[in-house]
């Protein structure tokens, strides 16, 4: 009796893992447009934390996003719970976008010194977390 109930246990063990726990989305967004639309949503959440030219309202931020993208709320939230799953491969991903925001800012300020503008300093620097922040 007690081989078989830690036999049963065991079976019981590997059956309970699966790597899938969370499943393909039928409307699963690409991973490259994926990577987009965490990039503007990036953007966008910067714009509302600085209040520039008045900000976004956090529903005219999404409705410009699922405009863009042709995308919808539900698409949204189901294809990033599938791709933050994978948390090597969502921090990949966000990796990507800190790139591009990296590459964006240079580009900025190369233009502003090239204009004779200095480029404005962050009074108090906000350490970047190289951990996804997901809302």
């Amino acid at each position: 009796m007690r081989k078989i109930l830690i036999l049963l246990c065991l079976l019981f063990s590997l059956l309970s893992c699966d790597n899938n726990a969370i499943k393909k989305p039928k409307k699963l967004i690409e991973k490259d447009k994926m990577i987009s639309i965490l990039y503007d949503l990036s953007l966008v959440e910067a714009i509302k934390n600085q209040n520039i030219n008045g900000g976004f309202s956090s529903k005219s931020a999404n409705e410009y996003i699922y405009k863009k993208y042709k995308i919808d709320s539900i698409q949204l939230v189901e294809s990033n719970k599938y791709y933050a799953s994978d948390v090597d491969e969502y921090k990949k991903m966000f990796e990507v976008v800190k790139a591009r925001l990296n590459n964006e800012t240079l580009k900025i300020d190369a233009k502003l010194k090239q204009s004779g503008q200095t480029v404005p300093q962050n009074p108090s620097p906000q350490p970047i977390s190289d951990t996804p922040q997901v809302q």
